[in-house]
């Protein structure tokens, strides 16, 4: 480990240890959510930690903390991505759509850490520092959480969060109002990633590494994101953001990830958070024991001959691809037979740890472009994407082992067979963008098939004591604001998980 990362990951760890002292009421607006704000904690430090805790939102926690790989495996199982093993039971709550209060209170509490590190670091940024480029990362990187905080839940405190003094029982602002708000945000953003950046933000910058033109296409990554989110509410026309996005240079390209890595490596604590989740621990073991492949996803890769197979799982018992049904109590396989997360997923304790992955920013486009928001050709850029998947990934020979697969697949990749239904073409990306997403961003999988619907049947969960037989739309506000920020959360009424819709939702 070099001496800079060495220095980086001890910072990380001193704010980790002053997180974690008061993380169980960070939240707790009767509290001190600025409790980071102290003259000798600078907001290049904070900027570190906050950068790493959310590459660890990717997956859930750090290996070996509380809160590892639960505050994600729900959408993983919800998907068809991931399934419980034989030898250990299923989480009752995600596997029969019973959700109540804590369901994701720690990941709420979780978030708004993060969002309060980086509220600080914008304000120490710019005042008195009057640094712009690092108050403008904090901002690219705050308004990635919001959005899947507000996909997630709906209404949440936004424009009265981190202020206790002036409003210690914040408001919560409609979540349509926050998508808006995020916009320009990113437009601030984008603005201050254009000036002169100090000498020292290369050195601060773990993520993007002093690459302010990465950083604004990551920016306009996420307010084409924001857009394709609103694709089904009526009347909704994204144009004059789509004159901004191209503009100010566009999205993320092939081989522009968005990651981030403070030194991890092969030791406690230490390493690469979807290597120590879904990967294995320092000694050799499975770390995410109890969970391997989904037969759903198995069974769309298989039917496809899709190589990416080899690189999302391993062989399991049977000297093939072996997987579980979500929900199954009893016939799964075992923890030794099933197949495991593979090397495209876990490549080394060492591995950046993703934060937007580039294939994703190129299957926005290519929805943007079959939707008409875009100029370009829709197969080109969908043929462009999926490629970028499989080099991604690490598919051997990835270009010619794509083509193939798009050759040979035309039902699933020419978008001359979407159909001419409404949001066929849309839903084609979707599927396919489906498929890269396996076992890397649930999240957006979840909320994209809230938007389309596009899934062929069979991810329901198989718990006979499920509640529905359709994905919630949400999930339920943290208890923690109920105990906390009652006055506020009380006025959002009683919501329903499968009628009460995020504002995007058809």
């Amino acid at each position: 480990m070099t001496h800079l990362k060495k220095k980086i990951f001890l910072a990380a760890t001193i704010i980790s240890i002053i997180n974690y002292s008061c993380k169980k009421d960070y939240f707790n607006v009767n509290g001190d959510p600025n409790r980071l704000t102290d003259n000798n904690i600078t907001p290049e430090v904070i900027f570190t930690q906050a950068a790493v805790t959310t590459g660890i939102r990717m997956v859930g926690g750090q290996a070996g903390s509380e809160g590892a790989v639960t505050d994600v495996q729900f959408a993983e199982n919800w998907v068809g991505y991931m399934s419980g093993t034989g030898d250990y039971s299923s989480n009752g709550p995600a596997s029969t759509y019973n959700l109540d209060f804590t369901f994701l209170d720690n990941s709420w509490k979780r978030d708004y850490a993060l969002l309060a590190d980086l509220y600080t670091v914008k304000v120490k940024a710019l005042v008195p520092a009057g640094d712009t480029v690092l108050a403008g990362a904090a901002m690219i990187l705050s308004a990635k959480r919001f959005q899947e905080l507000v996909d997630a839940f709906g209404d949440i405190p936004y424009s009265q969060a981190f202020q206790p003094n002036t409003y210690p029982h914040p408001a919560y602002d409609k979540a349509q109002d926050i998508y808006n708000a995020l916009q320009l945000s990113l437009d601030t953003a984008i603005n201050y990633m254009q000036m002169e950046a100090p000498s020292s933000f290369t050195a601060t910058d773990i993520v993007n590494h002093g690459d302010q033109l990465k950083w604004i296409h990551f920016a306009n990554t996420l307010k084409l994101r924001l857009l394709i989110r609103q694709s089904e509410v009526s009347g909704f026309n994204p144009s004059a953001e789509i004159a901004k996005i191209q503009n100010t240079g566009g999205v993320l390209q092939a081989g522009e990830t968005v990651s981030v890595n403070p030194g991890y490596s092969n030791s406690k604590a230490k390493q690469s958070p979807i290597y120590g989740n879904y990967g294995y621990t320092p000694t050799g073991n499975a770390a995410a024991v109890g969970w391997g492949a989904n037969n759903y996803i198995l069974s769309i890769l298989e039917s496809t001959n899709d190589e990416r197979i080899t690189r999302f799982f391993t062989l399991g018992s049977n000297g093939g691809y072996l997987g579980g049904d979500f929900g199954l109590f009893t016939g799964n396989p075992t923890s030794a037979q099933i197949s495991y997360f593979g090397a495209g997923l876990n490549k080394s304790a060492d591995q950046d740890q993703w934060i937007f992955p580039s294939y994703e920013s190129l299957f926005l486009k290519a929805e943007a472009i079959a939707r008409g928001w875009m100029q370009g050709d829709a197969q080109t850029a969908l043929n462009d994407a999926i490629t970028e998947s499989f080099v991604w990934l690490g598919v051997p020979d990835a270009e010619n082992e794509a083509a193939a697969y798009i050759s040979n697949n035309p039902d699933v990749t020419d978008m001359s067979n979407a159909g001419s239904t409404a949001n066929a073409k849309d839903a084609f990306v979707a599927f396919q963008k489906y498929i890269a997403n396996c076992c890397i961003d649930p999240f957006e999988s979840w909320a994209d098939q809230r938007r389309l619907h596009f899934l062929p049947d069979g991810f329901i969960s198989n718990d006979a004591n499920r509640i529905s037989n359709t994905l919630p739309l949400r999930v339920l506000y943290a208890q923690s604001e109920y105990s906390t920020n009652a006055e506020s959360v009380l006025k959002e009424g009683t919501i329903n998980i499968f009628t009460s819709k995020i504002f995007w939702e058809p």
